[in-house]
């Protein structure tokens, strides 16, 4: 999946992606995606879309 890298600024394939939940508006739970950046190892991070 590809998602923005904050440190290089640019979008790239995000590595090791994992489906994560977050806290929402309201108790509801969001998805997200998180990653690191093949490039400089920093931590990626992408809100999907609900369901």
């Amino acid at each position: 999946m590809e998602a923005y890298c904050v440190k290089c600024k640019a979008k790239r394939e995000m590595k090791d992606g994992k489906e994560v939940e977050m806290k929402g508006k309201g108790g509801k739970p969001r998805r997200a995606m998180k990653g690191i950046c093949p490039t400089c190892g920093t931590t990626m991070f992408r809100i999907l879309p609900n369901k």
